[in-house]
C-alpha cells in the first residue's frame, strides 16, 4: 500500500514543460507594443468606468496589477495579430490575467476556469461584461498579417529559429531524463 504523504512533495521538472513560454515569447518578441496617450489611457478608464486614482481589474474588481490583452495575441500557437496597443488592453489583476490565458474574455468571465470572476463568486460579472462590450465597441484595434508584411522568407527563418528551439528542449528532456535516471539509482543505492 503506498503511503499518502503529509504535503505535496514537488514533481520532477520537464524541459519541454516550457515550450509553450519558448512559443509565447517568440510570438511576443515580434508583437509591437504601442504607448497610449494620457488621453487614450484616461478614456480607456473612462469606458470601463474605472477610477484613474485606484485602478481596478475589469474583470473581477479587484487592485489591478497589469494591463491584459483583451484579445489574445497568441491561439493555437500562432499569432492572431492582435498587437500590444491601447484598444486591446485592459486593467487586470494577476489572477485573471493568468487564468484568462488565451480563452475570449467573456466566456471565460462567464466560465468556470479555475480564478475566472465565476468561480470566485464575483457577484456583479454580468455589469463588468457590459463594461468590456462597450469597451469593444470603442476602438477596433489593429490586426496585423505578421507574414505578408515581412515577407515569406523572414517570416520562415523566425519560424525554423522557433521549431529549432522547441527540438532543442525535445533533445534537452531526452537527455535530462537519462541523468535523471543515473543518479536516481545511485541515490537508491
Amino acid at each position: 500500500m503506498r503511503r499518502v504523504p503529509y504535503c505535496q512533495l514537488p514533481v520532477p521538472m520537464s524541459v519541454t514543460g516550457r515550450s509553450s513560454s519558448i512559443t509565447n515569447a517568440f510570438i511576443n518578441a515580434i508583437i509591437p507594443v504601442i504607448e497610449p496617450s494620457e488621453e487614450e489611457e484616461l478614456e480607456a478608464l473612462r469606458i470601463l468606468q474605472i477610477d484613474p486614482q485606484d485602478i481596478r481589474c475589469a474583470y473581477c474588481g479587484v487592485k489591478a496589477t497589469e494591463w491584459d490583452h483583451l484579445r489574445p495575441i497568441v491561439s493555437n500557437q500562432e499569432p492572431t495579430g492582435y498587437i500590444t496597443e491601447i484598444a486591446n488592453l485592459v486593467p487586470s489583476c494577476g489572477k485573471c490575467n493568468q487564468s484568462k490565458g488565451k480563452s475570449r474574455w467573456q466566456d471565460w468571465m462567464e466560465g468556470t476556469a479555475r480564478l475566472s470572476p465565476k468561480s470566485r463568486g464575483i457577484s456583479d460579472i454580468n455589469i463588468r461584461v457590459e463594461r468590456l462590450k462597450a469597451y469593444e465597441a470603442w476602438r477596433e484595434p489593429r490586426r496585423i498579417d505578421f507574414a505578408a508584411v515581412v515577407g515569406d522568407e523572414m517570416w520562415k527563418r523566425h519560424r525554423q529559429n522557433w521549431r529549432s528551439v522547441l527540438e532543442l528542449l525535445k533533445t534537452s528532456q531526452e537527455l535530462a531524463s537519462e541523468i535523471r535516471s543515473i543518479v536516481a539509482k545511485v541515490v537508491k543505492s
